[in-house]
């Protein structure tokens, strides 16, 4: 399993992200699975990922939260969450996103 942790620059949600990311593989029993965090600057890495905003989950290159009404930017994004908007994914669907990702690959 590839996890990516998409930001921008000075993102006031990286930390938070990166520790909610964290703390939902090792709830998987996934703890061996790592991350890579990386920062989109320009337009065209925003372009090249389909970067929704930050922070935004790469799952093996899939966005698990991408909405067709997510427009490509060097933004903060907003989530929504059974509280309302935040700028953390949902735990849960965060966690059905890991868990299908690692039913569809059970090798990793």
């Amino acid at each position: 399993m590839n996890i990516e942790l998409l930001v921008v620059p000075d993102c006031p949600h990286e930390k938070p992200a990166a520790e909610q990311l964290r703390r939902t593989l090792d709830d998987l029993g996934l703890c061996e699975v790592t991350f890579a965090t990386r920062v989109i600057s320009d337009r065209g890495q925003a372009e090249e990922v389909g970067f929704a905003g930050s922070p935004t989950v790469l799952i093996d290159g899939r966005d698990p939260f991408a909405e067709p009404s997510n427009s490509v930017g060097l933004t903060c994004r907003m989530y929504r969450t059974v509280k309302g908007l935040s700028g953390l994914p949902d735990p849960g669907r965060l966690r059905q996103a890991l868990a299908a990702a690692r039913t569809d690959r059970p090798d990793r």
